[in-house]
């Protein structure tokens, strides 16, 4: 893409607000080539990530910082939340959307929101082995533990109980649930 006609124009236009207000539409990450004001325009932006929320990369340090703006990228691609500020990577309305689209991004979220029971257990429905990134006491919730387990496949389910905490990896009682059947 970087030679395509598309970005030799955008490259010429850095400058011109209306051609990206315009091109973001149907190529949303045209942004890359704008200048730092444009990249700052939070109109511009938005109009961006309704088609890709991948846009964000390449937005300002303000609007990284601006919730409306995370919302709407994490809406569009839960994976963008690695792209939030340390702020909003502690709020919980962008880190509960973005795990709805991407369990991943637990990985990113605060210390108090991997703490969190309700971004958690979003996550690890997502993305099962996530759950290592949960808090330890949540890796001592046997329900939230339950739930990693079960979404995970027979083969792959002794990494999850790898990471539940050691009461829980000595209750013989809450694991056998988890067992297959012998034939």
């Amino acid at each position: 893409m970087a030679d395509s006609p598309e970005v030799i124009e955008a490259k010429k236009r850095k400058d011109d607000r209306d051609f990206f207000l315009n091109k973001v539409k149907t190529m949303p990450l045209l942004i890359e080539w704008a200048n730092e004001q444009i990249k700052d325009d939070k109109e511009v932006l938005l109009e961006a990530l309704k088609v890709d929320g991948g846009a964000l990369e390449f937005a300002s340090t303000r609007l990284k910082d601006d919730k409306e703006v995370l919302l709407a990228a994490v809406k569009q691609a839960g994976w963008t939340g690695c792209y939030a500020s340390e702020r909003l990577r502690d709020d919980k309305d962008v880190i509960l959307e973005a795990v709805k689209n991407d369990g991943q991004i637990l990985y990113y979220a605060s210390m108090r929101l991997r703490d969190d029971d309700d971004v958690v257990r979003e996550a690890i429905t997502q993305k099962p082995l996530i759950y290592k990134y949960a808090s330890q006491r949540l890796r001592n919730n046997k329900e939230l533990a339950a739930i990693a387990i079960t979404n995970t496949k027979p083969k792959k389910r002794p990494i999850i109980i790898d990471f539940l905490s050691e009461e829980l990896k000595n209750d013989k009682d809450f694991l056998a649930q988890f067992e297959e059947p012998k034939e």
